[in-house]
This record gives structure tokens, sequence and C-alpha cells, in this order.
């Protein structure tokens, strides 16, 4: 990924403004540490801050076709890019190998409708000349970060950069820029471009589960995201999603490790190309935390290359303040998770990783949360399932993207794959459903659990196949949460708390741990233009979920399965 910051329509000297632009793109860098671009035409410039990952040596940008009359600035990968380079009418020549080069001759071809033709994860501001015209476009999930902006001294003006930080001072009025979207200068109007069946809450699928279909599907969405010039690996924090996706790219690397050449997929239809042959795997905790013992556990019944991190607790609070300003929330939720990735994917960085999987996504399309299980009925469960998908981008993904480019580090998720999410979300969610003798994410379980099809080769062990949810947060190690807990108590104090209406009248904290945290997020971003882009995980409490997102606060998370596995640490 890299980052992006561009104005449409500025209002004095354009190449006065330059300087300007080029330092709020800085403010981004960390995104695209590998090179800076910036291109101006009319009153309109486009700054790139560059993670070089698919076409390394020739895909600066922002590009721009042979006249410069179209300018691209993108913030993604393209995974269908051979397929729709091969799909163009025209006789196209193609100046680099960078997969987001397609963006700029589809729409040359079909306008913004070559939005709808994409497949991969993807923000991008796209500037025609010859029109004046400005569009900007995110991802259908929101996988990708992207802001809008507006100053009240010029409101003919539009700013977009990939984080808040770019916009907080030039701006008055900014907006997380809603996924599935694209603004079109030409109309002023942002439409949503993205609309399966599913989207409509008020249809309830009836389809039932093809445990088949379900599996090639997630197979073929790794294959899709092994799509890389540089080294790349794989988060694993050894619970069921990490490590589907840890053995399912496990499976992959062994056939590129089998051919000289790498493996070509007439239907992705993408070269594996890496400097590594077998799977590397990545993951933290403290000391003897769960995580780290299911990992450990995972990675040795895949024969990965792994690499276990351990932190301290002080480690841990002394980064609160970093993640805050990266992360730009004050959701207790997020940050309490994104502080064991921040810093896991720091040491990645360090090792010449640019690209690692991850397994955002499953929890929210199959219901995997433990609150879950006290859905009233299929139809509720369904409903909540879109829900929590529509609102991905306000929490994990906002995690796996801003905690991972902090350091110049592309987290891509296969969960979240459009054809993946077809499939899962027109399924019967009376299949779907936890209840007696079926645990959370059954279906999923099921799909990949091959030992009464006579495979040999199991994708993972019982143990780690049927391990009950944990949050990541937990997972790290319990006394994470609770020394948050015990430091937002010596921070905040109760009259703080009782009068936290007066200071923050909308979305008042309920904890000292939620004060705390709103608290360092307003040192950093002051003001309620930044403060409305926060977008706070909500709990489901008339299905039991408390105000604490903890996974432990949920009755389902110790209860009894029919399906009896060995413990993971006995294992």
């Amino acid at each position: 990924m890299c980052g992006i910051f561009a104005v449409f329509n500025y209002p004095s000297d354009i190449n006065a403004f330059r300087r300007r632009a080029l330092l709020l793109s800085k403010r981004v860098r960390h995104r695209g540490p590998n090179w800076s671009g910036c291109e101006i035409s009319g009153n309109n410039i486009v700054c790139h801050e560059r993670l070089a990952i698919v076409g390394v040596d020739s895909g600066a940008q922002p590009l721009t076709n042979d006249d410069k009359s179209i300018i691209l600035s993108v913030n993604g990968e393209i995974y269908n890019h051979k397929i729709l380079r091969k799909q163009l009418k025209n006789d196209t020549q193609f100046k680099t190998r960078s997969d987001c080069e397609i963006i700029l001759h589809l729409y040359a071809e079909i306008g913004i409708d070559a939005v709808k033709r994409l497949d991969g994860m993807f923000s991008f501001v796209l500037l025609d000349t010859n029109k004046n015209r400005f569009i900007a476009v995110r991802d259908p999930i929101g996988i990708t970060t992207l802001y809008q902006g507006w100053s009240s001294s010029s409101p003919d003006t539009v700013y977009f950069a990939s984080e808040l930080k770019a916009l907080q001072d030039d701006c008055d009025k900014i907006i997380s820029f809603p996924p599935g979207h694209i603004y079109d200068s030409l109309t002023g109007e942002t439409t949503r471009y993205y609309q399966p069946i599913w989207w409509d809450s008020d249809y309830i699928p009836t389809t039932p589960t093809d445990y088949t279909l379900l599996r090639k599907t997630l197979e073929k969405s790794v294959r899709k995201r092994l799509m890389s010039d540089v080294p790349f690996g794989v988060l694993l924090s050894g619970g069921l999603d990490s490590s589907l996706i840890a053995a399912i790219a496990s499976r992959e690397a062994a056939k590129l490790a089998a051919s000289e050449d790498g493996i070509e997929d007439n239907e992705v239809d993408e070269r594996v190309v890496t400097t590594w042959t077998k799977i590397h795997s990545f993951s933290i905790g403290l000391p003897g935390s769960p995580d780290l013992i299911a990992a450990r556990s995972v990675a040795e019944f895949l024969g990965t290359d792994h690499h276990e991190y351990t932190f301290t607790v002080q480690e841990g609070l002394d980064a609160i303040l970093d993640v805050i300003h990266h992360l730009e929330t004050y959701d207790v939720t997020t940050i309490r998770a994104s502080t064991p990735m921040y810093l896991l994917s720091r040491k990645i960085s360090g090792m010449g990783v640019k690209m690692v999987l991850s397994g955002e996504g499953s929890d929210e399309m199959l219901g995997g949360y433990l609150y879950f299980h006290n859905a009233p009925s299929a139809i509720d469960f369904h409903k909540e399932t879109v829900s929590r998908v529509k609102n991905l981008h306000t929490a994990d993904c906002l995690r796996a993207n801003k905690s991972t480019m902090a350091w110049g580090l592309e987290a891509r998720v296969p969960f979240l794959d459009k054809d993946f999410l077809d499939v899962v979300m027109t399924i019967d969610p009376e299949e779907k459903m936890p209840k007696e003798g079926k645990m959370e994410k059954y279906i999923l379980r099921k799909a990949f659990d091959v030992s009464t099809t006579g495979d040999t080769h199991p994708y993972l062990p019982d143990s780690i196949l049927w391990r009950q949810k944990e949050q990541f947060s937990d997972g790290v190690g319990y006394s994470w949460i609770d020394s948050l807990r015990d430091i937002s108590e010596k921070s905040v104090t109760d009259e703080q708390l009782a009068n936290a209406f007066k200071r923050w009248s909308k979305d008042t904290p309920q904890t000292k741990e939620a004060y705390w945290y709103r608290d360092q997020f307003e040192s950093l971003f002051p003001g309620d233009h930044c403060t409305e882009s926060v977008v706070r995980w909500i709990p489901r409490k008339d299905w039991g979920c408390s105000e604490d997102p903890s996974g432990r606060a949920q009755n389902a998370h110790n209860s009894s399965y029919s399906k009896d596995v060995s413990s993971i640490q006995a294992s």
C-alpha cells in the first residue's frame, strides 16, 4: 500500500501551495517510504508516497498516461490486473509493471465504471484534465483507508488523504470516505458502486452450505494475494482464521517451490514471485500467552519458518500514544488489539518484509464473536453479520491497515475477497448460527476438516481447527487487558469520569479506559472536525455483549462443545 494526498480546485496559486502539499504528504510517508511523487495540473495537485510491492523498479506514482491528461495515485493492490490488461479493447502500451496502471487505461476506455471491474483492495484519486474531472474511490469493504476534507474558507475545494493527520490542519470538516463509493467532481456527488445482493439486510439467504465451494473460494483468495515481488509472511495468532490462512499459503508456497518457473493459475492469472519459497510466520504476545502457544503449535505443524516475539506490559503501555497517533481513533477495542499488532509490525518490517497475510473479517461474516451465541433468531443473526461486515472499515480493517502501515508493511486480508464474501453471505444463516453441538464458525471449520474425506494431509490439527474464539487483545495475554484497566484507573479520577459528558457531549466515554484514550486522542487531534471522523465499535448489549469488548466478558467463553479436542498446551 501507499500514501495519498490530493487537492482538487485549490483557490490560490497551486504552485505556491506545492511546498505545503509536500509537507502534508510527508505526514503519511510511513505508509510509502520507497518513493515520493507529485503532479500538478490546473489548480489540482496529486501527491503520492509509495510502498513498492509489485513492479518495484517501474511503478513510481502518480501514474500518468502518455499525454498526462490522466493522473492517478493509488493506495492498494489490483489482483486481477493481468486479466484486465487482456480485456482492454485498445492496443495499449503499458509503461510499468505496476498492477495499478491498469486503472488508467481502463478508465480511458469505460470511464468511472472501471472501478466495478477491479478485484483488490484500493483507494485512489484520479484527475482527468481534459474534463477537469476529479474522482476518488475506496474499495468495497474499506480495507484501505481514505479521508475526505473541506475548508469553510474555500468550500469548493476538496481534499483527500490516506490518513486524518494530513488533513487536520487545513480542513475544518473531515469524514472517513465511505467504502464501496465513488466521488465524482462533475456531479459533486458520492455514490455507491458496490451493492451485492446480500448488502440489503432485508434479503435473507436460503442457500445451503457448499463446503467444497467454501474451501476452494478461500484457497483462491489466498492465491490471489500472494502476488508480490518482495518477501512476504503471515500473521499467525494461533486462532482459526490466521491459522487457516497460513495453512493455505503454505500449500501454495510448496507448489511454488516445486516449480522453477512459478505457478500460473488460469483464473487468477498471476505468477507468484518471491525471494522465499518457505512461508515465514510471525506471532506476538506476552510471555506464555495463549496466542504464542497456539501459534507455535500451528507453525510446527505447517513447517513454517516461525518468528515469535514477546513484549512486556510496559512496552505496550509506552506505545499507546504512538498507536493512537497512527490509528487515529479512541475506540477501546481497536486500541487494545492494535498495540500488539503495531509492535509486531515494527519487528517484521525490520526484517525487510513488506507484505503479510492477515485473518480479519471472518468473525463478522460468520458470526464468530461470542455474543452471536445469543442471537434470538437466524434472521437477527444474519442482519447482524451484514451490519458488522458493513462496518469493518471502522475497526478491524482500520487496525490491520494502520497498525502495519505505520511501519511500511502491507496487510492483505483473504477473508474479505469479494467472491468469498458472496459465498459466505448468501448461505442460510440457520447453518451459520452457533448452537448446541456447533461452535461459532462451524461451517468454516467443517469446510477445512478433511478427517472424513480420506485426505491424509489435514490443513490444521484438531486442537487448532476447533479452538474457541479469543479476542486478539485477550489472546496475546490476559494481563495486557488488566494492565490497561489498571493504568486507566490511576490516570482518570472518579470525578473526571462522572463529568465526562461536560467535556464530551457526543460519544461520552463510559469507562475510565475509554476516557484515557479519548484524552490522548484529543492531544494529537484537537477539534470536533477530527473527533467526528471516528466511529467506535458498539456492543450489542441486548445480546449480552457487555461494554467491555474482551472475549472473557462473554458467557459463551467457557461453554463446552460436543466435539472433544485436546488442549493446545498438551498437544
